[in-house]
């Protein structure tokens, strides 16, 4: 486990949470996703999104800085605020995304982020946090597994991403 710390992003992390999001993607989603769709993720469209994230907290946003050969630089963001879906309390945090730099998997990056998200989502008060994945994304599901989260088997859905139908799963835990 490397040094980590986490703390607010600001605009000037914009590039590497853009570069972090689409290289995570194309290696944790490859074999799942069409690699056409994987290889013209748009960059523009990533920026502008965690730009405005970024500006209104919307949702809130962290990174995670972890030394590398070259210095300390972000290896991992995680956005978090109220839930999306209908219906849910307003106590009920979700996580949006959680996504670190592919070479450092398996590092503590991970659990600084959702140790990060854990803890705001707290001093929201919200008492439960969710997050949805795809069921195809082994990794994340045995990481949430360990975190603490379990499988609502009724939010079982399927979504179309890049013309592939997969199926998605909300998870949800205490925050108490």
């Amino acid at each position: 486990m490397q040094n980590i710390t986490v703390r607010p992003a600001t605009q000037g992390d914009v590039p590497a949470i853009t570069a972090i999001h689409i290289r995570a993607w194309q290696i944790a989603y490859a074999g799942i996703m069409a690699d056409e769709h994987l290889d013209n993720l748009s960059t523009e469209k990533r920026q502008a999104f965690w730009k405005d994230a970024i500006e209104y907290s919307e949702p809130q946003v962290w990174v995670a800085m972890g030394s590398t050969k070259t210095g300390e630089k972000v290896v991992g963001f995680v956005g978090f605020d109220r839930s999306r879906d209908a219906k849910t309390k307003p106590t009920t945090g979700e996580i949006w995304a959680v996504y670190v730099d592919p070479e450092h998997w398996g590092k503590g990056v991970g659990l600084a982020l959702w140790d990060a998200a854990r803890e705001g989502m707290q001093e929201e008060e919200f008492t439960e946090a969710t997050i949805w994945l795809l069921v195809q994304n082994e990794r994340a599901l045995e990481f949430y597994d360990k975190a603490g989260f379990k499988r609502e088997m009724t939010t079982l859905k399927t979504v179309e991403v890049g013309g592939a139908k997969l199926e998605e799963i909300r998870l949800k835990r205490s925050l108490a």
